[in-house]
């Protein structure tokens, strides 16, 4: 049964009629549309576990404030589900709305999962998008700037059609995001049979200081990371410390405009870092610096049509059959230092060690498998070699690497990774969820 209650007092005061912000609690058999739709500045609205319903169109137009946000969450220990029946309708269109937070709430079925439009400072966190007929989490209506937008530490598996986990921003900059964090999600098998793409995270052409952060990913249909270009409207984008693995394209893909650093990309069907001009961008203004990429076969970083500054730093890029870096393009504005591994150089030289051998060089790795692996490095060539100048401050597990000079995504530890284990699910620092301070 729906009951509300006051923080405080009563939800107005007898004293002033000054409303008060509220916590109301409903379960799958109340008006749960009116009791999400009603929520004004700083209430709090507790789902019960259970399956609320859908059947047609549903709109939240809620705006909070900085000081007073909208929070939509799960009773703790208890899982609600919001299930679309068919694939007529988004389960929730979030629109015209701001500083609102979904929180712990299950979504299923539907045409795309959540849809936002007009909307800025939205936090969807530890939530779960899963079976949509479309993609599931999308910022990408024409016209539109979104602005802080928070993705952390959501599951996200099993959509159809284009089936992007995230679709942020628009083809062309005709909307875009900006100062936005996508951060310890979990995103896999976007790669089904009637799939026609399946980026786990696409950013579009145009958005800018976005940061995609320590994400999970594997069995996507196209790049696990699509990346375009900020279009001269911002700072750049950041992609760190990100798992990729079985990617049915590039493992991570970009045009220009980003820092791509301590990131692990494993059996990736085309190259593990592929970069190309796209959607009127340049491939320009990139720094790629320690990562970590192996390669059976074809290329480990392949960079197509360079038109302005490359910085290629500190990787472990292990080609056992194929370009450990191929550069096309204005190939001379490519910058290699430091960097080590297996496979040719094509286009470029120098900044290369081909002495690796990824038997020694690793804990345990595999250039054709998924995890487990240990691509922590071992004393040797990976170790102390790498260039202080242009070195990561942080590795794969967020540890420092001040008095390390080492390449690749981890720094060295002779016990090998003392951090997460290479795997399915979240990243997790220790016991706790790996958010970085998101997940209060």
């Amino acid at each position: 049964m729906m009951h509300r209650t006051a923080l405080a007092c009563a939800a107005f005061t007898a004293c002033c009629g000054v409303a008060r912000a509220a916590i109301i609690e409903i379960g799958p058999a109340d008006d749960f549309r009116g009791a999400m739709q009603g929520l004004g500045p700083g209430d709090t609205l507790l789902m019960h576990g259970g399956t609320y319903t859908l059947s047609s169109y549903f709109e939240l137009d809620l705006a909070g404030t900085p000081s007073a946000p909208i929070v939509i969450r799960a009773v703790a220990g208890e899982q609600p589900l919001i299930h679309y029946v068919d694939d007529g309708q988004n389960i929730v269109n979030i629109v015209d709305s701001a500083f609102l937070t979904l929180d712990g709430i299950e979504f299923s079925g539907g045409s795309r999962g959540i849809r936002l439009t007009s909307s800025s400072d939205i936090t969807i966190r530890n939530c779960h998008v899963h079976d949509t007929a479309a993609s599931a989490i999308n910022a990408n209506d024409g016209g539109n700037v979104y602005a802080r937008l928070t993705f952390v530490h959501n599951e996200i598996d099993h959509a159809g059609d284009t089936a992007e986990g995230f679709y942020l921003g628009c083809n062309d900059d005709a909307c875009r995001v900006h100062d936005s964090l996508v951060a310890n999600n979990y995103i896999h098998d976007l790669d089904g049979p009637t799939v026609t793409q399946g980026d786990g995270i696409e950013i579009k052409a145009g958005s800018y200081a976005n940061v995609v952060r320590d994400n999970v990913i594997h069995d996507t249909g196209y790049p696990g990371i699509t990346l375009y270009h900020t279009n001269g409207n911002g700072a750049p984008n950041v992609i760190e410390r990100n798992l990729v693995w079985n990617a049915g394209d590039n493992g991570i893909q970009v045009t220009g405009d980003a820092i791509v650093r301590n990131n692990i990309v494993l059996s990736a069907a085309a190259a593990g870092i592929g970069i190309h001009a796209s959607q009127g961008g340049s491939v320009q203004n990139l720094v790629i610096v320690n990562n970590t990429v192996l390669k059976a076969s074809g290329d480990a970083l392949h960079i197509s049509d360079v038109a302005g500054a490359v910085l290629v730093a500190n990787n472990a890029l292990y080609a056992a059959n194929g370009n450990a870096v191929f550069a096309g393009g204005s190939s001379n504005l490519v910058t290699m230092v430091a960097n080590v591994g297996t496979g040719s150089l094509s286009g470029v030289s120098g900044g290369f060690d081909a002495s690796g051998d990824i038997t020694t060089d690793f804990s345990d790795a595999s250039d054709s498998g998924a995890p487990p692996q240990d691509l922590v490095p071992r004393a040797g060539r990976l170790v102390g070699t790498g260039d202080a100048a242009t070195l990561a401050v942080d590795d794969f597990n967020a540890e420092s690497r001040v008095s390390t000079v080492d390449v690749g995504a981890y720094r060295n530890n002779p016990a090998g990774n003392q951090g997460w284990p290479l795997q399915a699910g979240f990243k997790q620092f220790g016991d706790a969820i790996f958010t970085d301070g998101f997940d209060d």
